[in-house]
């Protein structure tokens, strides 16, 4: 879990990245708009403080974080795709290897274990 941990950390960190850079950008004025440079880089600065807390929800092992976790991994493979599709290898590639490697890692059996309810036992209620 902790490896799966890491995997959304980069990916916060690489939307962060992306939201600095679009806000720089919005302030040397090379945003196509100075008010859609703004917008997009509250909405990455906030998705990543998002993703920060479903960290700590896979580092914690709450059953909770693993949904917006999977969620996490498939967005980021549909944007690493338009990415590559684009020409921008240098943030597709990564964006693809995080998604594949994040799916690998919370699929895992001990990651399935660890975010389901436990089977429960004969004469047990539920």
């Amino acid at each position: 879990m902790v490896l799966a941990a890491a995997v959304e950390g980069a990916q916060a960190a690489g939307i962060l990245a992306a939201a600095i850079l679009a806000g720089l950008a919005a302030a040397q004025g090379k945003s196509y708009q100075v008010s859609s440079g703004i917008a997009i880089t509250v909405i990455g600065v906030a998705t990543a403080a998002v993703l920060g807390l479903v960290v700590a929800g896979l580092v914690r092992l709450r059953r909770w974080s693993r949904t917006p976790a999977l969620l996490t991994q498939l967005f980021t493979g549909i944007v690493g795709v338009y990415l590559v599709q684009g020409g921008r290898w240098d943030w597709g590639v990564p964006a693809l290897v995080l998604a594949g490697a994040g799916f690998a890692l919370l699929l895992a059996p001990g990651s399935f274990r660890a975010l389901t309810f436990p089977a429960a036992r004969p004469g047990e209620p539920r």
